[in-house]
């Protein structure tokens, strides 16, 4: 399995490349603002050719270049049906400073072709087996991507690609339209904590890390557990 990571120009969103071997099909995830060069480098010297477009959640961040990486290579792109409508008009997630220093000033549009995914779905792309898992309180329609991780440079059981879910440490801000503490929450207790320990986590900004090391030391996985709950989170757009 063959995984490529790397940060976008703004706000550090990771943009992820995964396929299951080099000069394969590939899913393209979360390609952010200003990725399209590097993007193209990593496909190039992987010879790798992308089929869909993954979106872990509706934010402009994660979703900025979407539209002209799946035009290019008429793809469809998938994201939760309660994200859609911020494909259309991001600016319906943004706080009142993001609104004014991005609202009327960037060509944006929904990709030609989109696809709703689906709670417990599994995607057969690139030769991948890809499960959904439906976890909001980021944003409402924010997911998790989980497949079989055998082969990855991790020699994972299981990576789960977790958007601005779950990061190394913390979780992601609740506090911009659409976000809710006490769906992060649930999502937290329902989805992410029955993953396995050795799970690899590649979250939507940061370093990589694993269920095991989060559940031991995140503070709100701790919150989850029974622990003292710490202080709102401030991380994502």
């Amino acid at each position: 399995m063959l995984v490529a990571g790397f940060p976008a120009d703004a706000f550090g969103t990771n943009c992820y490349v995964v396929a299951t071997a080099a000069g394969e099909q590939c899913v393209v995830v979360d390609p952010g603002i200003g990725v399209l060069d590097r993007l193209d480098a990593v496909l190039a010297e992987h010879r790798l050719h992308p089929v869909a477009v993954l979106l872990t959640h509706g934010h402009l961040d994660h979703t900025f270049s979407v539209a002209p990486v799946c035009g290019a290579r008429g793809i469809a792109a998938y994201v939760h049906p309660e994200d859609r409508e911020l494909l259309a008009d991001p600016t319906k997630a943004l706080s009142m400073d993001l609104t004014q220093l991005f609202g009327g000033r960037l060509p944006y549009a929904e990709p030609d072709d989109v696809a709703e995914l689906t709670d417990g779905a599994t995607l057969a792309l690139a030769g991948l087996e890809i499960t959904v898992d439906h976890a909001p309180g980021h944003t409402g329609g924010s997911v998790l991507f989980r497949m079989p991780g055998a082969g990855s440079r991790w020699e994972a059981e299981q990576i789960c690609l977790s958007g601005d879910v779950l990061f190394a440490g913390s979780i992601g801000r609740t506090d911009l339209p659409g976000g809710s503490m006490p769906r992060m929450l649930t999502s937290l207790r329902e989805k992410v904590l029955p993953l396995a320990d050795d799970t690899v986590v590649l979250p939507g900004h940061g370093p990589a890390t694993t269920i095991g090391r989060e559940r031991a030391s995140n503070p709100y996985l701790l919150e989850v557990a029974g622990g003292a709950r710490p202080a709102a989170p401030t991380r994502g757009l």
